[in-house]
Order: C-alpha cells, then sequence, then structure tokens
C-alpha cells in the first residue's frame, strides 16, 4: 500500500506543474514604485522646506512602508491538488481536490473568493486573479469537480456556479476583445 501523499502547508516547496499569477511581478514592481516614489517625494519635498531630520525620515519611511503593505498582492500559484496563496507574512494552501466551502459572498459583488479544505484549510483568492488567469481558474474548477464526486464538497454549490459563469463569461469577453470582435 502506497504511504498517504503529503501536501506542503507552510511556506513549503511544491514540486510539480506549478501555476503561478502572470500579472503578480508588475503588481509587486507597480507596489514598490508608489512605495519608493512616496518616499523619494517626502524626502524632497522636507529637505527643500524644513530640512530632514532622523525623526521626519524615519516617519516617512514607515509611511512607505506602510502603503507598500497595503499595495502588495498575495502571490497566487496552482500546483496539482494545491492552492498557495503567499501574503507578506503568511502562506495559505488549500486543497482543491478536497474542498469543502467555496463561498463567493454578497451576490457576486465581493472582490475575494474564499475557500475552504477538508483539513481546515483556509485562503481567500481575489477575483481578478481567477479571471486574469484561466489555467489556475481551470485548475481550481477540476479540484472542486474533484470535491464534489469525493463528496467534501456537498454544501450549497451556488457560489461555485456562480462564480463558474463568472469567470468563463470574463474570459470569453476578453478574447473577443483581443481579437477585435467585441
Amino acid at each position: 500500500m502506497k504511504p498517504p501523499r503529503r501536501y506542503p502547508r507552510h511556506g513549503e516547496d511544491v514540486p510539480g506543474d506549478v501555476l503561478s499569477d502572470a500579472g503578480w511581478p508588475g503588481e509587486a514592481r507597480a507596489a514598490i514604485g508608489c512605495a519608493v516614489g512616496l518616499l523619494a517625494v517626502s524626502l524632497i519635498v522636507e529637505a527643500g522646506t524644513h530640512g530632514l531630520t532622523v525623526l521626519r525620515t524615519a516617519g516617512f519611511i514607515a509611511l512607505a512602508s506602510v502603503l507598500l503593505v497595503v499595495l502588495l498582492p498575495a502571490r497566487v500559484s496552482a500546483a496539482p491538488d494545491l492552492l498557495i496563496v503567499k501574503g507578506l507574512w503568511t502562506t495559505r494552501t488549500v486543497r482543491i481536490d478536497r474542498l469543502s466551502a467555496v463561498a463567493w459572498p454578497a451576490g457576486g459583488t465581493s472582490h475575494r473568493v474564499i475557500l475552504t479544505d477538508a483539513e481546515d484549510g483556509r485562503a481567500e483568492v481575489e477575483l481578478r486573479v481567477l479571471s486574469a488567469n484561466p489555467a489556475i481558474w481551470l485548475r481550481l474548477e477540476a479540484g472542486a469537480q474533484a470535491s464534489l464526486q469525493r463528496g467534501t464538497l456537498s454544501r450549497d454549490t451556488g457560489d461555485l456556479a456562480r462564480l463558474s459563469l463568472y469567470i468563463h463569461r470574463e474570459t470569453a469577453r476578453s478574447v473577443l476583445k483581443m481579437s477585435g470582435l467585441d
């Protein structure tokens, strides 16, 4: 008998075919650029008006750091049977082949999808990440179907159905727009 498959939980490397959010590097660069820009402008203005002090410089560095923390998006990856969401300080892993709930709250007005697995793993994924990365969405959708077949995803699946329609509609819309047929 084969030993059970071990799934990484907190920051461990994931072997195999891993799909990553293609837009993350650009968004991370933009967040860093905004924080550095704010710091530079603040220091230049302060140097020109009042003169720099250690305390003010530390305050501007703290302000730029807070802006970076707020703007830096989570990095989303999908390995076979896993969805990994890496934030600045946390890594959340959900087994997508053993989902117990898929929630898209408030009638689709929320910009986050909440995934929970049978082992109490929980992750939140921004809707724009799923829309912009059809391969990640298809892997998540296949995992949800496997969860339905296994019986772990037995709660109301209305959110999953709405989410599926939304993502497929947005993907078709972007394909038509790129081809000039919109």
